[in-house]
């Protein structure tokens, strides 16, 4: 009993030694940091020389690879001397580069000494620069579950960081979901020139993807390469991919069109798109706005493939808060809109004069909890039978009013929602006995245009409970159409949404 007691006292004591120890020691950094901030604030303008910078604690990674970010902090490498204020300035600015690497742990501490009297090299302008860092583990092993559009799976991926010492990085990853059935995947991914905002990445996949809507399965298996940079306008991203598609596993009521369509095609293809996310928080937004366009080239010159068009999508949404009256400050209700438009335009194949039909896994799909609420997945646009064909134009909307929970209060990621949405799908109309060609596809598109604005689009309104977790938005609506048109599948009642891009 005595020796339980004395073991219990020794652990207190070493308990409350180390409570006192680590208070010291912040009573001591943030002695050191208001220090520092005095004198700082009082040699602003105090002309220095920044004759060396030291990193410490960077074991595994390349000294060229630093370098490209130090050198330029070096006075030997500027034009004109600095300021106190502005060699700090410059400093921040290489440890924010270091940071948005991904292989560090922050903060990344930063200090400045005088060098060396004795040194005879040395000037009376001269300070030392030392950042201090600490790198994160090379290797990441992760099992769980995920949520996408529509879709949950469990996965297992193995992360490898900082591989050749210049922030590379190789994710393997391996995935079953209740659409997506398998689903193997490996990502290489490297930084261009030490620039966090300049990257390249390649990559392959293999997938198997039940589509219900249009009683298929679908086989991909290829690979692709992406050049990502931060420039004006938002993030920029060019890629080109090739990828082995498979129509397979029809079932028995499968349509003329779906079985038409079935076997193997290639799709080789240029994409380039722009997002500008200025959200506050993109899952639930209360301030700001999205917007991304995107721009495919299939098949057409050069690219060869089995299929050929130009597709073009825009979506956009804004969000403001709508103030309360008596309460200061956000009150967490907030007005949102969203848009979202594509045209898929069918382009002669190779050289070829004469252009390519669309195919039923290249055509926009339209309906569903994430886009148009109060419809089934692929319940608008063009059908054959039971199945959701797809469609080549098509454009939705949707306005949502966002109100917190009377009991949790804004700063809860759960709102209840109001909402108001609806779109269109069409294809592109083009007559059986006329041979497809460039003036009759141009015909085409002009009419289809036009007969997007005739008449009101497929509607629905409805109220819900929408709950922002980090990883993914889950809503369940109950949602009531109120424009329906022949053939389209509608879904009254209660409708559970997930994804991370919703309408």
């Amino acid at each position: 009993i005595f020796e339980t007691l004395r073991k219990r006292d020794d652990a207190n004591a070493l308990e409350e030694k180390t409570r006192s120890v680590n208070e010291r020691e912040r009573a001591l950094f943030e002695k050191q940091q208001r220090a520092l901030r005095h004198l700082i604030e009082a040699n602003t303008t105090l002309p220095c020389t920044v004759s060396s910078v030291r990193v410490l604690g960077a074991v595994n990674t390349r000294p060229g690879f630093l370098k490209r970010i130090i050198d330029p902090l070096l006075s030997a490498n500027r034009d004109r001397p600095y300021t106190l204020a502005e060699a700090l300035r410059e400093t921040q600015y290489a440890t924010d580069k270091l940071s948005r690497h991904g292989i560090f742990h922050e903060p990344i501490s930063i200090s400045i000494d005088r060098p060396d009297r004795t040194d005879p090299s040395s000037t009376p302008t001269d300070v030392d620069i030392y950042i201090s860092l600490r790198e994160k583990g090379r290797v990441a092993f992760r099992t769980g579950t995920e949520a996408g559009n529509t879709e949950g799976s469990a996965f297992t991926n193995l992360y490898l960081r900082n591989i050749f010492g210049g922030a590379e990085s190789l994710s393997l990853n391996a995935s079953l979901g209740t659409r997506t059935r398998t689903a193997y995947q490996a990502t290489f991914e490297a930084p261009i020139l030490a620039n966090p905002d300049l990257r390249g990445e390649i990559g392959g996949l293999a997938s198997s993807t039940q589509k219900i809507w249009a009683s298929h399965e679908e086989v991909l298996k290829g690979g692709w390469t992406k050049l990502r940079w931060l420039g004006r306008g938002g993030k920029h991203e060019l890629g080109y991919s090739g990828i082995w598609r498979q129509v397979t596993g029809l079932a028995e009521k499968a349509s003329p069109t779906v079985r038409g369509d079935a076997g193997d095609s290639v799709k080789s293809s240029i994409t380039y798109s722009v997002t500008n996310d200025q959200r506050d928080y993109p899952l639930l937004p209360q301030s700001g706005y999205f917007t991304r366009s995107t721009l495919e080239l299939a098949g057409w010159g050069p690219l060869q493939g089995d299929v050929a068009f130009g597709k073009a999508e825009l979506e956009g949404q804004g969000a403001v808060p709508i103030p309360i009256p008596g309460i200061k400050g956000n009150g967490g209700v907030s007005f949102t809109s969203s848009l979202r438009a594509g045209l898929m335009y069918p382009l002669p194949l190779g050289f070829d004069s004469k252009p390519q039909p669309s195919r039923i896994n290249d055509r926009f799909q339209l309906g569903g909890p994430t886009d148009v609420r109060g419809f089934r997945l692929g319940g608008l646009g063009p059908r054959d039978g039971p199945d959701a064909v797809g469609g080549d134009l098509y454009a939705a909307g949707s306005a949502n009013l966002l109100v917190p929970l009377p009991r949790l209060g804004p700063e809860k990621p759960f709102r209840i929602q109001a909402f108001v949405n609806g779109g269109r799908l069409l294809a592109l109309k083009q007559s059986e006995k006329e041979e497809m060609s460039s003036s009759s596809v141009r015909e085409s598109i002009s009419s289809t245009v036009a007969e997007l604005g005739d008449g009101l689009p497929s509607m629905s309104a409805g109220v819900g409970l929408v709950y922002g977790h980090p990883v993914a938005r889950f809503e369940l609506n109950f949602s009531l159409p109120l424009v329906i048109r022949k053939g389209e599948d509608a879904r009254k009642g209660l409708q559970f949404g997930l994804g991370i891009s919703m309408l």
